[in-house]
């Protein structure tokens, strides 16, 4: 009995000290965002169709924010119905003693370095543009978000199996009692059982893409000007990863990032938010 309070007291404590600890970046962040928008009001900031440090400052972070949610959504398109048609395939065709390989590998890809991913893109992706779109070059909106994709398969997967397998093995035996053929049976009961779970994984690999920064940043080209598919655009996490390191501490340039950081963290905090409450909502039908 003393060990489980003593065990509830250290993971009550940790619990705490991790939400203090977001909270205290979160009020930095704000603090170093003020002396920005005390200079440009927070609507000329977020609908500002132009980004220039230097000489000629003008701090507008429409495009940059559009090509965030662009690439985000190109990856989540992709992405969403090949980890639906992986997830089928494995819950209904694989046997159990292949599947855990197959989880490790799923886990091995999720925590493989976005460095790596970037090399891939770059020497795959990119490449592929430049040789059969005769594109001057294939860094792209599109390039980022087909990398994007590949990154986020993994997270949407692992997150629909887990719900996948408990339909599976509950309604299995009633299934073949009826007769009903295997992809019947995957199509109408395991796919409509596990779509608030789909939901639940689209929201985490959202979060994932919105907040990439260098395997994006290695093929997406870096230009603070309006997304196109085919075109260059720079997401507010590679933004902030090649600025900061220029930016003058205490400069309007300076606080003109950490106010690109408060709107990603607010945006990943909602993405987060979606995905507590859809995941809660899943579990609750369990």
């Amino acid at each position: 009995m003393r060990k489980n309070n003593w065990s509830k007291l250290i993971f009550s404590f940790f619990t705490f000290f991790s939400i203090s600890l977001l909270f205290l970046i979160f009020l930095f962040i704000i603090k170093e965002s003020l002396p920005f928008f005390k200079d440009i009001g927070i609507i000329d900031f977020l609908k500002g169709k132009s980004w220039r440090s230097g000489t000629n400052l003008n701090y507008g972070l429409l495009p940059i924010l559009l090509a965030s949610i662009y690439s985000s959504f190109i990856a989540i398109v992709i992405a969403t119905p090949i980890s639906l048609s992986i997830s089928l395939l494995i819950v209904g065709y694989i046997s159990n003693r292949y599947k855990k390989y197959i989880n490790n590998m799923l886990n091995l890809l999720s925590g493989i370095p976005s460095v790596i991913y970037g090399f891939l893109g770059l020497k795959v992706i990119v490449k592929f543009f430049e040789n059969n779109l005769n594109m001057p070059t294939g860094e792209s909106t599109l390039a980022g978000g087909i990398l994007l994709a590949f990154m986020i398969v993994p997270f949407i997967t692992s997150v629909t199996v887990d719900k996948m397998e408990k339909t599976y093995s509950k309604y299995m035996e009633i299934a073949t009692s009826l007769g009903l053929s295997k992809i019947y049976f995957l199509r109408t009961v395991i796919l409509k059982d596990s779509l608030k779970n789909l939901l639940a994984g689209v929201l985490l690999g959202l979060g994932r893409a919105f907040g990439e920064t260098m395997a994006v940043m290695m093929v997406i080209g870096n230009a603070p000007i309006m997304p196109k598919l085919l075109g260059k655009a720079q997401t507010i996490p590679s933004l902030i990863a090649l600025e900061m390191g220029m930016a003058e501490v205490g400069s309007i340039h300076y606080h003109s990032l950490f106010a690109a950081g408060l709107v990603l963290m607010i945006i990943n905090i909602i993405i987060n938010l979606l995905f507590s409450i859809v995941s809660r909502s899943s579990n609750e039908e369990v």
